[in-house]
Formats: C-alpha cells, structure tokens, sequence
C-alpha cells in the first residue's frame, strides 16, 4: 500500500479552512476511524449526521444552500453500512460539488492496523458474516477504491493515536494550525532492521560511537553528556545543518501535497546512543519551526538490554 498518508485531488482543491461555509462528506474504511473522526468535527461545531443514506445526499445539500444562516458547517457520514447503494456515491458527490462547495474525506488504515483493530474489538465486519475479517477488508478496500480516487482529502489513521487524529482534524478544518502535519521522528538499530514505516531514512553511523566509550555505554542519547559528546564533532553541526535546510525546503512541499504524516527515522548500530540523539534534535529543531511533532526511540531498551 502506499505510504503517501493524505492527497488532494487536482481536479477541485477543498474548501479553504478559513471559509465559514463548510460541507463535507466523509467516509472510508470500516474501523479506520471515522467515528473518531466524526466526534472531532461535533465538538469543533460541526452539523453531524451519521449514517446518512446517500439517496438523501442531494436533499440534504439543497437544504444547505438554503439555509444559509442556520447551518455554516455540516458532516455527512457515508459507509459500508449502505451497501450497494454505496456505489451511487461518486456520481452524487461529481453533481453536488459543481453545486456547493463540498469536501470530500476518506479515512482508510493499514491491512495489519485493520486487522488488529477489528481484533481488539471482536466485532465482525459489515461486509458481511460469509466473510472473515481479512477477505471483509480487502473487499471493502476494493469496493471503495473509485470514492478513494475522487476524495479532496485521504487520511491514513495507521499511525495515528486517538490525540493524534484529533489535533490534525482541528488544525485542518479550523485553520488554527501553519502547518498541518505530524512529524515523528524515530530512532533505531540497523542491527534490528529499518522501519517499515518510515518516509525518509537517515544513516548516522558516521558519527562517532559513545558505545566505545565506557562512561558512555550505559547511557543513551537522550542524555545531555551523550549529547554533548556526540555534538562535540565538527561533522554532528555540520549533518544537521544541511539537514534543518533540506527539510525547511521539503516540508512545505509535502504539505502543499497534503500529506498529514511524515516519519524520518535515523538509525545507529544499536538504536540506543547517536540515533537516538538525532532523532531528539531534529525534533526540537522542527518544534522551533512551528511544526507538530513527536519522538519514537524504537530500540533504545533492546540494546540495554
């Protein structure tokens, strides 16, 4: 599947955050998120309505044109729960855009995100009781696949948390956020492979190892001694000058694209001492930049241990 987490369409951008008037349909895959997703847009003031049937859509969007004082901003749900009628929804929503100003949003997880999910929860999937989960998700993928193609925005909830999600839907239908995207950034051992996830891919074992070090190696590098020995060699500045420049220039141009989720990881031998200060530096420098960030140490108890 493709790592790209958000796209807008080229054939109708969505309808600027800052524009009062807002209508859009949201839908994707079961247990993607979308009641997550749903419950953020109530509470940020939104007309929510789950479950609308798509034969009412049009109804719906003529009403809102009306009443232009009564409703700004309204979300329509639309899922699996239709069934065949689900298919009606591209031509509806190709008729209502040249109409309204309407934003289409599809949600959609991971296979393994998916799978665990509708684990945890026990509960079957809607495509039906014939199915297993995993013939259930592959089905719905496919038969959502033309909605997908048409959506202004597609988010890929994998790596969100329930926080997470939240925060990118407010900073994104609210305007209150410059720059919506979450950026991680991840440290980890080469010795227990690159992650799978990851957008972009850092080898720091140029640097010198604190590991040879022996005041050193019992320690990791979110300690400040580490730190500071690893950032005592003229290569260390010098890395992560040129890096805060390449992306001061490369994230701007993902967000223009509408990708929601961004992983740099940088991996060491170990994942434990250099990578891990890296992953913790250009995490500062891109919160200084006003960017929302987090930091994942993925190995750095593996090699305590």
């Amino acid at each position: 599947m493709s790592r790209r987490r958000a796209s807008r369409s080229p054939r109708k951008p969505p309808v600027p955050a800052r524009d009062s008037r807002q209508l859009v349909i949201l839908t994707g895959l079961s247990g993607s998120g979308k009641g997550s997703v749903l419950r953020t847009f109530e509470d940020l003031g939104f007309y929510c309505v789950d479950n609308l049937p798509v034969d009412l859509i049009p109804s719906f969007g003529g009403l809102y044109l009306q009443n232009q004082g009564e409703i700004e901003r309204a979300v329509l749900l639309v899922d699996a729960r239709e069934g065949e009628k689900l298919a009606r929804l591209p031509e509806i929503y190709r008729e209502l855009s040249q109409q309204h100003p309407v934003t289409l949003v599809y949600v959609e997880a991971s296979e393994d995100a998916l799978l665990r999910r509708f684990s945890e929860t026990r509960r079957p999937h809607p495509m039906g009781k014939a199915l297993n989960i995993l013939q259930g998700i592959r089905l719905e993928r496919r038969l959502m696949a033309p909605i997908r193609r048409l959506a202004d925005l597609v988010i890929d909830t994998t790596r969100f948390n329930v926080h997470e999600l939240r925060q990118f839907i407010t900073d994104r239908f609210t305007g209150l956020a410059q720059r919506p995207l979450l950026v991680s950034t991840v440290s980890f051992g080469y010795r227990y492979g690159v992650p799978a996830d990851a957008d972009l891919v850092f080898d720091v074992r140029f640097l010198p190892n604190p590991h040879f070090v022996p005041r050193f190696r019992p320690l990791s590098g979110k300690d400040s001694r580490v730190a500071r020995y690893i950032c005592g060699f003229p290569q260390t500045g010098e890395f992560l000058r040129r890096l805060e420049t390449m992306l001061a220039f490369l994230l701007p141009h993902y967000i223009r694209e509408g990708k929601s989720y961004l992983t740099i990881a940088f991996g060491c031998t170990g994942g434990r001492h250099r990578s891990v200060m890296m992953a913790e530096a250009v995490h500062r420098i891109l919160s200084r930049r006003g960017y929302t960030t987090k930091v994942v140490h993925r190995d750095i108890d593996k090699s305590a241990a």
